[in-house]
């Protein structure tokens, strides 16, 4: 295929309804945070797509706040006072990576002005291996090297991914 075509195959996915579906919201310190991640179940791996809103805007002439975005083992959005999606748990990592290559890292979210919309297709899980476990934002970036999460800051918001077939 020639220049955009490629892209082409996946606009038919984004007009259906999606096959699982986390709707995020944030944590007692972050209630503004609330959004959607999308998941759909292609042959060549999942489409994510994932729109958030009320990020907090940290950004300032040179840009918008970087935040790490993960799928975690635990299937609750629930935890306690000083740690409000403990029962999240650890980062999904299925083959016992270490970080960045765990199953449930994904990439990071951009806020723009408090807005992240981030599309990308992952061949790490299917559709089914990540139903009933929970997405999380974290409250700064993954420096993609410490472990076992990367140094990511606290969880901010949390949504539990549902199917919808």
């Amino acid at each position: 295929m020639v220049g955009n075509e490629p892209f082409l195959r996946y606009i038919p996915f984004l007009r259906q309804r999606p096959h699982a579906i986390a709707r995020v919201l944030g944590s007692a310190a972050y209630p503004g945070i609330s959004g959607t991640v999308s998941f759909y179940q292609t042959e060549r791996g999942v489409l994510v797509a994932s729109e958030i809103c009320g990020l907090p805007h940290t950004g300032g002439p040179c840009g918008g706040g970087i935040f790490a975005f993960h799928i975690h083992s635990g299937g609750q959005c629930s935890g306690n006072e000083k740690a409000p999606f403990a029962n999240a748990l650890a980062h999904y990592d299925r083959d016992d990576c270490p970080h960045p290559a765990h199953a449930g890292d994904l990439p990071p979210l951009f806020e723009n002005r408090g807005y992240a919309f981030q599309m990308f297709l992952t061949g790490r899980f299917s559709l089914c291996e990540v139903i009933g476990k929970t997405v999380i934002i974290h409250s700064g970036p993954d420096d993609f090297t410490s472990q076992p999460s990367g140094n990511a800051g606290s969880k901010i918001a949390c949504g539990q991914i549902r199917p919808l077939f």
